[in-house]
């Protein structure tokens, strides 16, 4: 499954975060997989495209990010190849 994670800076300041992961790496529990991330200019917050088929291994992962000073967002993502083939039959459906 996939999620996009929105995580966000206390006080639009990434540094902290940015320096805990440059020392210590994303620590990530096994299962649990980067698939990459773009952050908002303004650094208020950062959006992480997480997988896992696992939901602890997201609830254990933000944990170990307690006394960090970021929040976490988690939403359930579905691709939008997957999403077309789902939506295709109903494109030329008369009924609404």
């Amino acid at each position: 499954m996939l999620f996009m994670v929105v995580e966000r800076f206390a006080n639009q300041d990434a540094i902290p975060v940015y320096r805990r992961v440059r020392d210590e790496g994303r620590q990530l529990p096994e299962g649990l997989t980067y698939a990459g991330s773009w952050v908002e200019p303004n650094f208020d917050r950062c959006f992480q495209l997480m997988e896992c088929d696992d939901l602890c291994l997201l609830q254990e992962w933000v944990l170990g990010w307690r006394g960090s000073g970021v929040t976490f967002e988690i939403v359930p993502v579905v691709p939008s190849a997957e999403t077309r083939e789902v939506v295709a039959p109903f494109l030329d459906r008369t009924d609404r």
